[in-house]
């Protein structure tokens, strides 16, 4: 799959590993740039959604159309499917997942 990332910060952070522990912490940034690499791997989303490690699934609500996947136990990478197409994903971003 191919990968877009929402900010640039985004994107440093998966390729800067530095940059990513700066931004949120060592555990989350290793998950951060593991998972993204799984993403990129994978041929489709029921690809991720089948691997149950991940955890991946459709969120509800006001984030309807965005998906998540478990980077630690209170952590979560939130993607979207780019319209039109469902071999990109475009990184929205890394949320806690109880903040709301």
């Amino acid at each position: 799959m191919l990968i877009e990332f929402r900010t640039r910060k985004l994107e440093k952070c998966y390729s800067t590993h530095k940059c990513a522990v700066k931004e949120f912490g060592t555990p989350v940034a290793q998950r951060y740039i593991q998972r993204i690499n799984i993403i990129k791997a994978a041929n489709d989303l029921d690809d991720l959604i089948n691997m149950q490690v991940l955890r991946c699934h459709a969120l509800t609500g006001n984030r309807k159309g965005q998906y998540a996947i478990n980077l630690t136990g209170f952590s979560r990478l939130i993607f979207t499917m780019k319209q039109n197409s469902l071999s990109i994903i475009r990184i929205e971003e890394v949320s806690k997942h109880y903040d709301d």
